[in-house]
């Protein structure tokens, strides 16, 4: 069994049953966290439509958030999830500003790590998009329309 990740009559996504569930869960935990909806509808009949306007200001204010933690643990919590939602943004058609998300992020910084070396923020912008990207191209190819 599958399931459908939908823009109208376009499939964007075929993950298996728990691909898919575990996914749906992580998006309940970024709308909370970023205090938005997700505009991925709910699972119903083996498909999740998702509403492109509202998708893309999650998308641009998760990657924002991404962009402004500089913690270890935070990031490793989170790539996977950023990285499937930047591969289903670019199959929506969204287009992300990767060259303002680039440079030095607006806004104040969020889970900061402290350590014994003093406070991390994120890298530098070229780096971060960079890794970023490359992380989304190689979950692109595992991940079936």
């Amino acid at each position: 069994m599958s399931q459908y990740f939908e823009i109208g009559d376009e499939t964007l996504w075929n993950p298996s049953n728990g691909a898919a569930r575990l996914f749906l869960r992580q998006v309940e935990v970024f709308e909370a966290e970023l205090e938005l909806p997700s505009g991925l509808g709910p699972m119903r009949n083996d498909e999740c439509k998702i509403e492109p306007a509202v998708f893309a200001e999650f998308v641009h204010a998760l990657l924002a958030r991404h962009r402004r933690t500089g913690h270890t643990i935070v990031l490793a919590l989170s790539e996977g999830f950023v990285g499937t939602v930047v591969v289903l943004a670019q199959r929506a058609g969204i287009d992300i500003d990767w060259a303002r998300l680039e440079t030095f992020p607006d806004g104040p910084m969020t889970d900061v790590q402290v350590s014994a070396a003093g406070m991390s923020g994120p890298e530098d912008g070229g780096p971060w998009a960079v890794a970023l990207r490359a992380r989304a191209a190689g979950l692109s190819r595992g991940m079936a329309r």
